[in-house]
């Protein structure tokens, strides 16, 4: 059978080692030359093949690509763009085929979270229904941590590091302020509607009395009066309280209560703003001085942080992607397989797309504290390894190394253009 050429795409908010899985994607179809041609990736997403933006990543040297192993952001572009059905809008799904036959596509890998596991579903299912052969693997990417059958996705290790340390750092710094001026200090980070990172920030706490003495999760409806009595009893024991929030905390009726008003390209509530409300909650209560802080993109764009064992399944998330489809396997995510906590071992299992796509992994109440505040030891068990060792980046001038990539476009073959 005569080789196919292979298109690799991001997608979603990206991460601090998205691009880790793209190396690991890249390097392996290389080592498989005589079955795979070129790695063609999508400028932004899957945008760039409904437009025929596409780039040769083979333009690119294999220094370059192995350095795409250490840089964070989105090495080609990403996007929020959901494909509708293919009953709703089937011209998309045509014009994905006029490319794929353009430009000799048998192979897909798209890089994402739920919604891009849907686009990748929804992708592999277009091969039958409109008569052209396509394998397609979706690569588990995202922050939130809220895959299913995946123990972990790639992306998570990482920003739970940042935002336990940052919790840790930022603690000694309230600490030492504490008797003559703040008193409360609020760090809000991302998780619409599970647990995750905001649980990762109970890794800081090694005794009794250790920030954060707070942890609001999106599981946990929010009572106010239950909340300010533990941060005056807080206060009053160790002179501060540090409150870590999620985005997507929410009232008992299920408004959330930073819910802006506007949506976001994927129709989802937009966000944001909840750490000053908090604070200026407990001022206006309890009168003590606070400051805030919104972890936002630096959380999960700090790869001078990464945690190592992420790279690493990052990386082999994007190698498995490669021979599973090389396997003829179609319609399926590489997973990752936890066999044991300490010593903390895993491997590569595989999942269908179909029971991936669109499917939130909550916290389980057993990782929530009783007094829906904190983290339970066996929450701890299962987040410490995720964010074991240190993998930083070389450094030149005093700054992070990034990998910068001349992305060169593939020349287009299709007279007809396709509007977004």
């Amino acid at each position: 059978m005569a080789k196919k050429n292979a298109f690799y795409a991001q997608s979603g908010g990206v991460t601090a080692v998205i691009n880790a899985s793209a190396c690991g994607v890249i390097e392996t179809a290389r080592q498989h030359k005589d079955k795979i041609g070129k790695v063609y990736a999508g400028r932004n997403g899957i945008i760039g093949a409904l437009t025929e933006e596409l780039i040769d990543t083979s333009k690119e040297t294999a220094r370059t690509i192995a350095a795409l192993r250490h840089t964070p952001g989105g090495a080609f572009g990403s996007c929020r763009y959901k494909l509708k059905g293919i009953e709703e809008n089937r011209a998309q799904y045509e014009r994905l085929i006029e490319v794929f036959k353009a430009h000799d596509i048998g192979y897909f890998f798209y890089n994402g979270g739920g919604d891009s596991q849907d686009t990748a579903h929804k992708v592999s299912q277009i091969g039958d229904e409109l008569g052209y052969p396509i394998t397609c693997v979706g690569i588990p990417k995202t922050v939130d941590n809220d895959l299913p059958i995946t123990d972990n996705c790639p992306g998570f290790g990482s920003v739970a590091k940042y935002v336990a340390v940052s919790t840790r750092e930022a603690a000694y710094d309230v600490a030492s302020m504490a008797k003559t001026s703040t008193k409360i200090f609020v760090m809000e980070v991302m998780g619409r509607h599970a647990g995750w990172i905001a649980a990762a920030s109970g890794l800081a706490a090694e005794q009794e009395g250790d920030a954060p003495h707070i942890i609001l999760f999106p599981e946990i409806a929010f009572d106010q009066d239950k909340f300010m009595k533990q941060v005056n009893r807080t206060v009053k024991k160790y002179d501060y309280c540090v409150i870590v929030v999620s985005e997507g905390v929410k009232y008992k009726n299920g408004k959330f209560l930073s819910d802006s008003g506007t949506k976001d390209a994927f129709g989802h509530a937009q966000l944001g703003g909840v750490a000053p409300m908090l604070a200026n909650m407990i001022k206006n209560e309890l009168g003590y001085k606070f400051h805030w802080a919104v972890a936002d993109y630096l959380q999960r764009s700090a790869r001078h942080i990464a945690s190592k064992t992420d790279v690493e399944q990052a990386y082999a998330l994007g190698k498995a992607a490669v021979e599973m489809a090389l396997k003829g396997k179609n319609a399926v995510m590489p997973a990752i397989i936890r066999k044991s906590n300490k010593p903390y071992r895993w491997t590569i299992g595989e999942a269908a797309l179909a029971d991936v796509a669109n499917v939130e992994k909550m916290m389980p109440k057993s990782f929530i504290t009783r007094n829906g505040f904190g983290i339970t030891d066996s929450c701890r068990e299962y987040l410490a390894p995720l964010i074991m060792g240190e993998d930083y980046p070389p450094y030149k001038n005093g700054l992070p190394h990034y990998a910068r990539m001349k992305n060169v476009a593939v020349a287009k073959k299709l007279k007809k253009r396709f509007k977004i």
